[in-house]
């Protein structure tokens, strides 16, 4: 071997060894500067504000910015599209909620699926219950089953907009109890609420938040009313771009478990009508997330629910 190639040689280890050095410091020193949240609703909604109670405390912590980047449209797939092709270092976040998990099995031209994220913090339950108009003669939903005014696809069915947490609930509803409805969709759930508390809409499903309080006492689930296929209850997560390092994926769940054991943040969730969650690993939260990936790809496949892109 001649003098100059064994210094070619060595300079490519020394080089490749530096790379790899460079890469495990990138690791152990995240987070060395600002993180970017992309949340795909809009300001001021309960997702928006539930992330920047997070985050705000996740950021006093790491003591580095986390910027909160709220980009509605196309029912969350622009914000998706965009964090899923970001590099993946652990400085882009998204928001994920059902629609990232029922999207890619509605719309057929995504560039993205579920698996396109890892999931890395799991925060808060929002449940959602099924209410009644008081001029309706039932207390249980056994007796909302039996009573209801049809099943023979005549009535109507006021339902927040397709792709929701409350829509998919209502349509595994509907699919459990073999109930027959044509649905009408509204723009979101607090219009529907106002057409219930008018009369002019009999029965809908919304956010807890939005009826009652948070934990409503004394009502059972849908489990213990004899429908637990029914009972998929939407969380709110955070997700990085797949091929995020594991050591960085790590240390982001530590830092949402670090933050969800602060009083004033759960306290603060609770507000919101949120039911603050415990902590979880990732492998935890992954597992959730594979869970419910599931839960709603069966839903829409059995709904025959499809969406032009």
């Amino acid at each position: 071997m001649k003098r100059r190639d064994f210094i070619t040689l060595l300079g490519d280890a020394a080089i490749a060894g530096m790379l790899v050095t460079g890469a495990a410091h990138a690791q152990t020193d995240f987070p060395n500067r600002h993180i970017h949240m992309v949340v795909p609703y809009p300001a001021g909604g309960i997702v928006d504000i539930a992330t920047r109670i997070v985050t705000d405390k996740l950021s006093e912590i790491w003591h580095q910015p986390i910027v909160v980047e709220t980009k509605p449209g196309a029912s969350g797939n622009l914000a998706w599209d965009q964090v899923s092709r970001a590099k993946p270092n652990g400085y882009t976040w998204a928001f994920l909620g059902p629609a990232t998990m029922a999207n890619p099995h509605m719309y057929a031209n995504l560039r993205w699926s579920e698996k396109s994220f890892v999931p890395v913090g799991a925060t808060a339950w929002g449940p959602s219950a099924l209410v009644v108009h008081p001029s309706l003669p039932v207390n249980t939903v056994t007796e909302f089953v039996n009573q209801c005014p049809e099943k023979s696809g005549h009535s109507q069915l006021r339902h927040p907009p397709i792709g929701s947490s409350q829509y998919l609930g209502i349509a595994t509803f509907l699919n459990a109890t073999k109930l027959e409805m044509v649905g009408v969709p509204y723009n979101g759930a607090p219009p529907a609420i106002l057409d219930l508390m008018t009369n002019r809409v009999q029965f809908t499903m919304a956010p807890v938040g939005i009826v009652r309080s948070p934990l409503l006492p004394n009502v059972p689930t849908t489990s213990e009313a004899g429908y637990p296929e029914v009972n998929v209850v939407p969380w709110f997560g955070y997700g990085v771009p797949r091929g995020t390092p594991r050591p960085v994926i790590d240390k982001i769940a530590a830092g949402f478990n670090a933050v969800m054991k602060v009083p004033s943040v759960r306290a603060a969730l609770q507000k919101q009508a949120l039911q603050p969650m415990e902590s979880m690993s990732a492998d935890e939260i992954a597992e959730l997330y594979a869970a419910d990936a599931g839960k709603y790809a069966k839903i829409i496949r059995e709904a025959g629910i499809k969406l032009s892109d």
